[in-house]
């Protein structure tokens, strides 16, 4: 084998919208109300292989926005997607890399897209933070492994 072979490779094959929903359930009536609502965001990152040293990594993001008794004013879920060539990388990075890297790629276009669908719900659009892919990412193993060790110790 060539030396050239057994450079990583990582490179952008496609980015897309897989899934949007929008649910506004109080309308008409809930354009009336004049208190401002919570907002709840919650994202999830998941990557599957499609084929050798090719990924989709799917970023779902939910935005619900309520009023303090429990009234819905809207609910917003995209899944934004991307097709990554990843190759010539160790086993044990493949998971961050598609975690933490790819959601980063992924996660202005569906920052775009929550907006985007906010606004064309009838309301000011929702401009989502910046987000810490690495320490998500880090967090959620932490927990993983306590999980586990709760686990193991119950049987």
């Amino acid at each position: 084998m060539s030396e050239t072979a057994q450079q990583p490779v990582f490179s952008i094959e496609k980015l897309y919208v897989k899934d949007l929903s929008v649910e506004v359930p109080n309308a008409p009536k809930i354009f009336l109300e004049r208190e401002t609502p919570q907002i709840n965001v919650q994202l999830r990152t998941e990557g599957n292989p499609v084929d050798e040293g090719v990924f989709e990594v799917n970023l779902t993001v939910t935005v619900t926005a309520q009023l303090p008794e429990d009234k819905t004013v809207f609910l917003v879920e995209v899944a934004q997607a991307g097709i990554f060539q990843i190759r010539n990388v160790p086993q044990e990075d493949l998971e961050p890399i598609m975690m933490i890297g790819c959601a980063n790629i992924l996660f202005p276009y569906a920052r775009e897209a929550v907006s985007d669908a906010v606004a064309r719900a009838g309301f000011q659009p929702v401009i989502l933070a910046p987000v810490n892919f690495e320490a998500l990412y880090q967090q959620n193993r932490q927990q993983a492994a306590e999980q586990a060790g709760a686990e193991a110790t119950i049987q």
